[in-house]
C-alpha cells in the first residue's frame, strides 16, 4: 500500500484553526497560562505597577528631538512640550530604582514587589530602566497594537510578555500588583488607572492597594475629583484611595510604608 500523500496536522499546530473564531477561548486561556508559567519560573511573587504615557521621553532624547526640529523645520512647539515633560521620565526612573533597591534588601524576601510596566516606550521604558539600574528583575506586559508598540530594551527578557487581549493584560496587572504608580498619560493610562481604582472602590480587589498619582499639576487639570464629590457621584472618602504628589521621596515613603505594613508578610497573588 502506497504512502499517503496527505499528512494530518495536529490541532494545536493548525495555524488557521488557532487563529479562527472557534479557537478564541484557547487563545484567551493561553494568555492566562503562559504568563503564569513564566512568573513561576522566575519566582515572581508580586509587583508594583507603573502606568504612564508612551509619548514622554528622557531629557536626552527630548533635547535631541528639539534640536532636530529646530534644524529641520519640525514641530518645535511639540518638541518643547515633550522636553518640559521629561521630568516625569526622570522621576519614574528614579522611583523605580529606589523601589527595586528597597525590595531587594527586604530580609527573606526574594523577588518581591518587582517593577512591572506596560512594556513599551516612554514612562514604561523609564520604569523598567530604573529597575534595571538597580539590577533587579522587572516585567513588561506589552500589547499588540496596529502601530506596532515594541517592548523596551530594559525588561528582563523572559519577563517581556506580549498580549493580544487587553482584558488578559489587565488581569495580570491587577492580579500580581501590590501597589500602583500612575504617571501622566493618555487614554490607555486613564483606562488602566480607573479600572484599578474601580476594583479597589468596589472591593473586588480585597488586598491593600496603595495608589500614587504622580504629577499634581497634570492630575488637577485632567480629573476634577472634587467635582465628583460635589455632584455626589463618589463619596468624600473615595479621595483617600490614592495619594497625589510631585515628590519622588514622598511617593517612595508612602509606598514602602504601606507595603511594609500590609503586604511584606503576605506574598499571595490573590485579588
Amino acid at each position: 500500500m502506497g504512502q499517503s500523500r496527505y499528512r494530518a496536522v495536529k490541532a494545536y499546530n493548525n495555524e488557521e484553526f488557532m487563529s479562527s473564531t472557534d479557537a478564541r477561548s484557547l487563545r484567551i486561556l493561553a494568555e492566562y497560562i503562559e504568563p503564569e508559567s513564566r512568573f513561576r519560573e522566575f519566582g515572581i511573587q508580586d509587583t508594583i505597577i507603573i502606568f504612564g504615557s508612551a509619548r514622554l521621553r528622557s531629557q536626552e532624547d527630548a533635547e535631541n528631538d528639539l534640536a532636530e526640529a529646530k534644524a529641520e523645520g519640525g514641530d518645535v512647539v511639540a518638541a518643547e512640550r515633550v522636553l518640559r515633560n521629561a521630568k516625569y521620565y526622570a522621576a519614574t526612573r528614579d522611583l523605580a530604582e529606589r523601589l527595586t533597591h528597597w525590595s531587594k534588601n527586604l530580609e527573606g524576601s526574594d523577588r518581591r514587589f518587582v517593577i512591572c510596566s506596560g512594556g513599551g516606550p516612554g514612562i514604561m521604558e523609564a520604569a523598567n530602566r530604573g529597575a534595571s539600574d538597580a539590577k533587579g528583575e522587572n516585567v513588561g506586559l506589552n500589547i499588540s497594537l496596529p502601530f506596532e508598540q515594541h517592548d523596551n530594551p530594559y525588561i528582563t527578557r523572559r519577563l517581556s510578555i506580549e498580549f493580544h487581549y487587553f482584558f488578559m493584560r489587565k488581569f495580570w496587572f491587577s492580579y500580581l500588583a501590590k501597589a500602583v504608580v500612575v504617571m501622566p498619560g493618555g487614554f490607555g493610562t486613564l483606562d488602566e488607572f480607573m479600572e484599578i481604582l474601580t476594583l479597589v472602590q468596589t472591593g473586588k480587589i480585597k488586598k491593600r492597594m496603595p495608589i500614587v498619582l504622580f504629577g499634581k499639576e497634570f492630575w488637577d487639570k485632567v480629573i476634577n475629583f472634587e467635582a465628583l464629590v460635589e455632584f455626589g457621584t463618589i463619596s468624600p472618602g473615595d479621595l483617600d484611595l490614592f495619594l497625589v504628589t510631585d515628590s519622588v521621596g514622598e511617593a517612595f515613603d508612602y509606598l514602602t510604608s504601606e507595603l511594609s505594613k500590609y503586604s511584606v508578610a503576605d506574598p499571595g497573588l490573590h485579588l
